[in-house]
């Protein structure tokens, strides 16, 4: 077992595997067992490019191999950073097939995410895309490799630089003599995903082979998914909500076809819905509401769409109603944790609880309990923190374990940090308890983005809180105390975290200087009063319209 990896009790693990949730199963099995049964399918589709089932298991079957050809072995840690691809599906199965770990960067992850996902897992590889969106994906390996002694390789998908492999040539590479890769153990870990980030930069949490599939499987089966489902994916597959809940893998599971979404705009989106009879697609607050306010779907046949997925942040009850009445479509809300827990509605539900409510867990023995903040139980529909352990809830983050008893019970429930009404088996979401803010289902970790605004030599205090959103719930606000006689502009605030490299999500998006903050007898800084100030702020603004 890895060193690092927080197990299950074993007493547990055996009443689950007699439940049938351990099933023994491995991620690449999903898509093995797949072209066994359905090998002339169409697995994937991108642009004018697709797979069949039996393509898709072979050719990352021989990437596998010629990954392990160029010394990755199982249970290497492999910090993966493709965008949405055929390229992506076929690499992150060969990696899987390996049984070595990828750790599911995203896209707009820079060099201090990076660096640290490499430090935290001890990373020997990173994949990377080459040039993309302007942005030179292999220089930041080249920079990450010379700073993080651990990372041997830089796999680059196009136009590698010299003494980086390329990741094409060995996806297109004819079958090899290359050593044939051992089997991995169900019970190893398969992945590592990013926690939000709530106290600075994300930790790492490791998911198994048997919990990671059981995750996709009942998430699918919430989603109603089935041999004839059409999933268009839009947001990084690299992203729990996309890759496995249910996603990538819960298409797979059931013999289903993944449609890979050229971008996000109504324009891209809704042609695509038509031309390949999608039934469901996966979707954020910030998306959907652009949709539903935009006369291009109108245009176009959308009578095979069954089920849009909204996760990330609740979508408000009369969005749903109007993802019924535009587009005959049933909205599913879907909000859980990368940790393990995830709640859906049923697509049967009545309409108060499809309209209102965030789900209920997709496995029976998912445990749930919200308490106050002495840890105890509060009767069903009183606010509290939701608790949760269960088949493919993780124990602890990877090698961290300070953070684990924040973040879990003695008795080994995994503390949500979100606070939840509960009725009967449903919850009902409203709000972080941490200081985070959740900008359209990204979650931006207030401390981290303090913390590099603190390094400006013009600033003296700073406050980082949410401003209301009509299109992406949240914002980040920047309140800043100067050092006497500065005078900090919101670009001079941009361009200097910019320098600090962190995503472009984590920048704030208004600068309110302030002459001192409100604090309490201890001195702690009120942060309430600072979002109910810009709240009310945003309000007045908006009603005065532009130019007000």
């Amino acid at each position: 077992m890895l060193a690092g990896f927080v197990p299950w009790p074993s007493d547990e693990v055996a009443r689950w595997k007699a439940a049938g949730y351990r099933e023994g199963r491995r991620v690449f099995d999903i898509v093995r067992d797949a072209a066994a049964r359905w090998p002339d399918k169409v697995a994937v589709i991108e642009g004018q490019r697709s797979l069949t089932y039996l393509q898709l298991a072979a050719q990352a079957e021989r990437l596998a191999s010629a990954l392990a050809g160029k010394g990755l072995k199982p249970l290497d840690r492999v910090v993966m950073q493709l965008p949405n691809s055929i390229e992506f599906v076929i690499a992150f199965l060969a990696v899987m097939r390996l049984g070595a770990i990828p750790v599911m960067a995203l896209r707009a992850h820079r060099y201090s995410e990076i660096r640290h996902f490499v430090d935290a897992s001890g990373a020997v590889a990173h994949m990377v895309p080459g040039v993309f969106h302007q942005f030179d994906y292999r220089l930041l390996g080249q920079e990450i490799q010379r700073d993080c002694p651990t990372l041997k390789n830089v796999f680059v998908l196009d136009d590698p630089l010299p003494g980086q492999p390329s990741l094409r040539d060995l996806i297109e590479r004819e079958a090899t003599s290359s050593p044939v890769c051992p089997e991995a153990d169900p019970d190893h870990v398969a992945l590592m995903l990013l926690s939000g980030g709530t106290t600075s930069l994300s930790k790492l949490i490791p998911r198994t082979h048997d919990d990671y599939v059981l995750n996709a499987r009942l998430c699918a089966q919430a989603a109603g998914f089935d041999e004839h489902t059409v999933f268009m994916a839009l947001l990084p597959l690299g992203h729990n909500y996309n890759l496995a809940s249910p996603g990538m893998l819960g298409v797979f599971c059931f013999g289903g076809t993944l449609v890979i979404g050229q971008g996000m705009d109504a324009e891209q989106v809704f042609p695509l819905i038509q031309q390949h009879r999608v039934t469901a697609m996966a979707a954020a607050v910030p998306l959907i509401t652009g949709w539903l306010n935009s006369d291009v779907p109108a245009r176009h046949d959308l009578s095979s769409l069954r089920v849009v997925q909204n996760g990330g942040a609740a979508l408000a009850p009369e969005l749903r109603r109007r993802i019924r009445s535009q587009w005959g479509a049933t909205p599913q809300e879907i909000y859980g944790t990368a940790e393990g827990l995830i709640n859906m509605t049923r697509l049967d539900d009545p309409d108060d609880r499809l309209f209102e409510s965030s789900g209920a867990p997709v496995c029976d023995d998912d445990e749930i309990k919200v308490v106050d903040e002495n840890g105890l139980e509060v009767a069903d529909g009183e606010l509290g923190e939701l608790l949760t352990r269960g088949p493919y809830t993780i124990r602890g983050y990877f090698n961290a374990p300070d953070k684990n008893l924040e973040a879990f019970t003695s008795d080994g429930f995994y503390r949500m940090g979100d606070y939840v009404r509960k009725r009967g088996r449903y919850v009902y979401a409203e709000g972080r308890k941490k200081d985070l803010i959740n900008r359209g289902g990204e979650k931006i970790s207030c401390e981290e983005v303090e913390n590099l605004i603190f390094k400006h030599p013009k600033v003296q205090q700073v406050a980082l809180v949410a401003m209301p959103d009509p299109v992406f719930g949240e914002k980040a606000c920047a309140f800043v105390v100067t050092k006497p006689g500065e005078q900090l502009e919101f670009d001079e605030l941009i361009a200097f975290l910019k320098s600090q490299r962190i995503a472009s999500f984590k920048l704030p998006e208004r600068l309110e200087l302030v002459d001192h903050f409100p604090t309490s007898l201890v001195g702690k800084i009120l942060k309430r009063q600072l979002r109910d100030m810009i709240a009310e702020r945003v309000k007045t603004e908006s009603a005065a319209g532009p130019g007000g």
